[in-house]
C-alpha cells in the first residue's frame, strides 16, 4: 500500500512539474493597467534597479499599448533629480516613453532645495506619499523597487 501512494505522489508531482514548466505568464483582460514607481532611495543600485524595471514592464509584449507608468521621487530619491545628477539621460528616456516622472516638493523644503536645482523637464507634486495614496485609491499599482 505505501509503493502505491508513493507511486501517486510521484505522477501527482511529475503532473505538477509538468503543469509549471508550461506556464508563460498572466493574460492580460483589462484594456488598461497604470504602475507608479516609488523611489526613495539615492543607493545607485536600486536606482539602476527602478530603471531597469520601468524599462522591463514598457517592453512586455502583454502590456503594450495597454500601460500608464509613473515615476515618483522623494526622499533619498530625491537626488536622482539633481541637475548634476548622472541620470538626466535615463529620465529623458523614460520621459520619451510615456512615464511622467514627478519629484515630491515635501522633499525638497525638508533637504533645503530649490527647484532651479533640479532638472527642468520634471514635474512636481506636493507630497510623495499622497501620490502614491491617490493614485492606490485610483487603482494603480505601487512598485517599489
Amino acid at each position: 500500500m505505501m509503493g502505491t501512494l508513493l507511486k501517486a505522489q510521484s505522477t501527482d508531482l511529475q503532473s505538477k512539474l509538468t503543469h509549471n514548466a508550461e506556464f508563460t505568464g498572466a493574460d492580460t483582460h483589462n484594456k488598461h493597467y497604470k504602475a507608479i514607481y516609488q523611489l526613495d532611495s539615492n543607493n545607485p543600485d536600486v536606482i539602476k534597479k527602478a530603471f531597469r524595471n520601468i524599462k522591463n514592464v514598457l517592453n512586455d509584449p502583454r502590456l503594450k499599448g495597454k500601460l500608464e507608468v509613473e515615476l515618483i521621487t522623494f526622499s533619498g530619491g530625491t537626488e536622482v533629480m539633481l541637475k548634476d545628477s548622472a541620470y538626466a539621460d535615463a529620465l529623458k528616456e523614460l520621459i520619451d516613453k510615456g512615464v511622467i516622472v514627478a519629484q515630491c516638493t515635501n522633499s525638497l523644503q525638508e533637504r533645503n532645495l530649490k527647484k532651479e536645482q533640479l532638472y527642468d523637464f520634471i514635474g512636481y507634486v506636493p507630497s510623495g506619499n499622497g501620490e502614491l495614496v491617490i493614485r492606490a485609491s485610483e487603482g494603480w499599482v505601487i512598485v517599489k523597487p
